[in-house]
C-alpha cells in the first residue's frame, strides 16, 4: 500500500506501558553485551511480543496514528522515485557509498552496484557475493573496501562461519579493483584486530589510509584480546592494493575508556570505537567509541592525536556515529540505544534517550573542547514492534545553514535542521509502517545520505530508495556536485 501524507508530524503516547518501562529498565541496566549494535551474521531479527502489545499497534493502525503495515507516508516536500529490492543478495542491507554516476550498497552477503544515472529508474550493475557481515563499504578510486567483522573461516569470499575462539579464523578489510564496474575484483585482505565492524578512509594522492574501529575483545579470542583500546590503521597503496598492511595501532584511550556498568549503568564500557567521521581539509576525526565521543587531529594520518574526550553517562548508552557540520563548529553524535534491536521511539523512552547529541567545537587547535548543546529525536510515534534507533546520516550541503538527512531504521528518514544547536527541528520525513504487527522486527533503512541532489536509503529489508527533496532551505544544495562521496570522509563542500 502507498500513500502520500502530508498531514502534522503525528505525535501520540504508543505502546503498552509496562512492557514500555520494562524495555526501559532493561536498556537502563544494560551491560555490554545488550548494547553490542547491528544485527548479527543471520541477518534481519525477530523477537515475540505481548498480545497487548500487537493489538496496540493494530489499534494505532486502525486510528491512523501511525502507517499501516508497509504503508509509505511522507511530508509533502519529499517525493519517493524508486525503490529496488533485494535480489541476489539476501541478507541485510547496510552502508552506502557513491562515485560518479553510481551507488556502491553493503549487504552482509556482499555487496551491489547501482546506475543511479536516472535517480528514479536505478539499475543493478552487478552484485557479488562475498559474505561477512557487516560488510560496511566505501570507495576511492578504482579500490572498493569492504569491512569483515563476523569471524569466518579464510578470508575468501567463499568463507563459512568459524568461532572466533579459533586461531585459524579471520576478520578485517577486504579490497577490491572496481576499475570495470560489471566485474569488481578482489585483490587484497588484511586481517586487523577484532575484525573491522567500519571503516574510515583517509584518502591521499598515491596512498588511502583506512580507519579501522571494531570492539568487544575477549580473552579467549587469539585475534581479538583486551585491551582493544585503539583502531587499526591500514595503508593501501593505490597503485600496489595487494601490499596493504597494518600500520600502526593508535592508543586512543590510554585510561581504558569509559567502565560501564556498574559505575555507569546503562552506558556500553569503551572497548574500541563503533565509527570515525573525518574531514581531512580540516585535519581532525570525530570518534564515536561505545561510551566515549572524541575529537582528534589526523594532521598525520598514522599517528591521529586526541584533542578532547566526552562522555554522556546519563543519556548515551552506546556512541554509534558522528557528522561535522561544514564549517567544522558542531559535531552530531549519534546513540544507538537498545542496539539496534529495540523499539525505542516512543514516549516511555523519551526525547533524550536513543537521540542524537549536538556538541559546539568551542576554542582553536589543541585546545578544542566539544561542548554539548541539545539532543535531537525524531517525535513520530512508532509502534512496539518497530525498531526504531539513531542511525546513519549526512550532511545536506547549504551554505548558513546546518542541514542533515538520517536514518532512523523503522523510524524511517528524517531531514532535519540543527542550525541553532541548541533547537533543532524535523523539517521533513518519508517512513514505512510496521513490517508486522506481532513481532520485533529490525527493518527500515541503515543508511540515508544526501549526493547529488537526492536521498538515497539502503532500507534493511526492502532494498535501495531514492527520495527528492524539494523545499527552500534545502534547494541549494542541488547545486552542489561530487565526483565521490564516502560519508564519513565528509568532503568540503564550497571548496571546489
Amino acid at each position: 500500500m502507498i500513500s502520500l501524507h502530508t498531514s502534522p508530524v503525528r505525535r501520540r503516547r504508543l505502546g503498552v506501558a509496562t512492557a514500555a518501562a520494562g524495555l526501559l529498565a532493561t536498556l537502563l541496566m544494560a551491560g555490554p553485551a545488550a548494547a553490542t549494535p547491528d544485527p548479527g551474521d543471520r541477518g534481519a531479527a525477530r523477537t515475540g511480543v505481548s498480545a497487548a502489545q500487537e493489538a496496540e499497534a493494530a489499534a494505532a493502525i486502525r486510528n491512523g496514528e501511525i502507517p499501516g503495515v508497509d504503508e509509505i507516508v511522507h511530508s509533502s516536500n519529499i517525493t519517493h522515485l524508486a525503490n529496488v529490492p533485494k535480489d541476489a543478495l539476501k541478507g541485510t542491507n547496510t552502508d552506502l557509498a557513491f562515485q560518479g554516476k553510481y551507488a556502491f550498497a553493503g549487504n552482509y552477503d556482499g555487496f551491489r552496484i547501482f546506475d543511479i544515472s536516472d535517480p528514479r529508474s536505478p539499475r543493478t550493475v552487478s552484485q557479488v557475493l562475498c559474505p561477512g557481515s557487516q560488510n560496511d563499504i566505501s570507495v576511492s578510486g578504482n579500490l572498493l573496501f569492504l569491512s569483515t567483522d563476523s569471524s569466518r573461516s579464510d578470508n575468501s569470499c567463499t568463507s563459512t562461519t568459524q568461532p572466533a575462539t579459533e586461531k585459524s579464523s579471520w576478520e578485517g578489510m577486504k579490497v577490491f579493483d572496481i576499475s570495470d564496474k560489471r566485474n569488481p575484483k578482489y585483490v587484497a585482505a588484511v586481517e586487523t584486530a577484532c575484525g573491522s565492524h567500519t571503516h574510515t578512509l583517509v584518502p591521499e594522492r598515491k596512498n588511502v589510509y583506512v580507519y579501522v574501529s571494531s570492539y568487544s575483545p575477549s580473552a579467549t579470542f587469539p585475534d581479538c584480546q583486551p585491551p582493544h583500546d585503539g583502531i587499526s590503521v591500514i595503508k593501501v597503496p593505490r597503485n600496489a592494493p595487494e601490499k596493504a598492511a597494518v600500520v600502526n595501532f593508535p592508543v586512543l584511550f590510554p585510561d581504558g575508556g569509559n567502565p560501564g556498568a556498574p559505575d555507569n549503568p546503562g552506558v556500553s564500557r569503551t572497548t574500541g570505537c563503533h565509527d570515525i567521521t573525518v574531514l581531512p581539509s580540516k585535519d581532525l576525526a570525530a570518534g564515536a567509541c561505545m561510551g566515549d565521543g572524541l575529537l582528534f587531529s589526523i594532521k598525520d594520518p598514522e599517528n591521529p592525536k586526541i584533542i578532547d574526550r566526552v562522555q554522556d553517562n546519563v543519556n548515551f548508552a552506546f556512541w554509534h556515529s558522528a557528522t561535522f557540520n561544514q564549517t567544522t563548529d558542531k559535531v552530531v553524535f549519534t546513540d544507538e540505544l537498545g542496539g539496534g534491536g529495540a523499539a525505542t521511539c516512543n514516549e516511555e523512552i523519551g526525547p533524550k534517550r536513543g537521540a542524537n547529541g549536538i556538541y559546539d567545537i568551542v576554542g582553536r587547535g589543541d585546545h578544542r573542547k566539544l561542548v554539548f548543546r541539545s539532543y535531537f529525536k525524531i517525535d513520530r510515534p512508532q509502534a512496539d514492534t518497530e525498531v526504531c534507533v539513531a542511525h546513519n546520516g549526512s550532511i545536506i550541503p547549504v551554505k548558513g545553514r546546518d542541514l542533515m538527512v538520517q536514518a532512523w531504521y523503522q523510524g524511517g528518514v528524517s531531514v532535519w535542521d540543527f542550525t541553532d544547536s541548541s533547537k533543532p527541528k524535523e523539517i521533513g520525513y518519508f517512513e514505512r509502517g510496521p513490517v508486522t504487527t506481532d513481532a520485533v522486527t529490525t527493518a527500515g533503512p541503515w543508511s540515508a545520505y544526501y549526493y547529488n541532489g537526492y536521498i538515497y536509503s539502503n532500507d534493511i529489508a526492502k532494498g535501495f530508495d531514492v527520495l527528492k527533496l524539494d523545499d527552500r532551505r534545502t534547494d541549494p544544495a542541488k547545486r552542489v556536485r561530487l565526483g565521490e562521496l564516502n560519508v564519513q570522509t565528509q568532503p568540503e563542500y564550497f571548496s571546489r
